[in-house]
C-alpha cells in the first residue's frame, strides 16, 4: 500500500511543487491537501492517512496547534514539520505538539520524500542542518511553557542510558551501533527499549529527554 500523505501549507507552489514529485512515485500518494492548520485537522480526521506534511506558519490555527490537535486524535499520527528554520523561533513547540520530523523548506524535493517514508516507517527524522538550532530552541528561555521535571530514568539500564545518550547527539542507529561496537538490530532492540520504558513517541522525543534529563548539553 502506498504511503498517504496529506499536505498542509498555505503557500499553494509548495503544495504543488510536492504533489506533482509525489505523482511519479509509486510508495506514496498526496490524498488531500489544505491550506491552513484548521482544514488540516478537518481532512486528517477524513481521511485515512499515514504522514502530515505540516507548514508551521499558516493564517489563524498555525502548524503547530494543528500538529497538536492531529496527534491527540485516535491512532498513529505522523507529522513532518515543514519550515523556514531561519525565521521560526518557535519550532521547539511543535516537539510538545508530537511531530515526528523537521524538515526545511530549501531542502531537495527528494530528501523530503525520503523523510517520509522514515517517518511513515515509525522512525523520526530531524533534517542535519536545524538539529542544533531546533534543540537550543527547545532548551531556551524563551519558552513559555512551564517548566517540566526531568524525567526518571531510573527504569533504564546503564547501556540504554548510553544509548540514550547517543540518541540525543543525534546519531543513527548505524553510528550507536560502531560506537558501542554492537550490532544495528542490537541498537535498534535498545531504542524500542527506551521507546517503551520512557513512553516516548519516537525517537524526537528520545532527544528531547535526553537534553531535559542533562544526558547531552548545547554549548552556546
Amino acid at each position: 500500500m502506498p504511503i498517504r500523505v496529506v499536505l498542509a501549507d498555505d503557500q499553494q507552489l509548495i503544495r504543488t511543487a510536492l504533489r506533482m514529485v509525489i505523482a511519479d512515485i509509486e510508495d506514496v500518494e498526496v490524498v488531500g491537501e489544505a491550506a491552513d492548520g484548521e482544514e488540516a485537522v478537518a481532512r486528517t480526521e477524513e481521511l485515512r492517512f499515514d504522514v502530515v506534511v505540516m507548514d508551521i506558519r499558516m493564517p489563524g490555527v498555525d502548524g503547530i496547534e494543528a500538529t497538536r490537535r492531529i496527534t491527540m486524535g485516535a491512532g498513529e499520527s505522523r507529522i513532518v514539520v515543514l519550515t523556514t528554520f531561519d525565521d521560526d523561533d518557535y519550532v521547539y513547540g511543535a516537539l510538545r505538539a508530537g511531530a515526528s520530523g523537521f524538515l526545511v523548506k530549501d531542502m531537495a524535493l527528494d530528501d523530503i520524500i525520503g523523510a517520509i517514508r522514515v517517518v511513515a516507517a515509525g522512525d523520526a527524522l530531524i533534517a542535519p542542518s536545524v538539529t542544533r538550532r531546533l534543540i537550543q530552541d527547545f532548551t531556551s528561555a524563551r519558552s513559555m511553557e512551564p517548566a517540566r521535571p526531568r524525567r526518571d530514568l531510573t527504569a533504564i539500564t546503564d547501556r540504554e542510558r548510553e544509548v540514550l545518550t547517543l540518541v540525543g547527539t543525534g546519531l543513527s542507529n548505524a553510528e550507536i551501533a560502531e560506537r558501542l561496537f554492537i550490532s544495528v538490530a542490537t541498537a535498534k532492540t535498545y531504542l524500542t527499549r527506551l521507546l517503551s520504558k520512557l513512553d516516548a513517541r519516537d525517537r524526537v522525543q528520545l532527544v528531547i529527554i535526553a537534553y531535559e534529563a542533562g544526558l547531552v548539553s548545547v554549548t552556546r
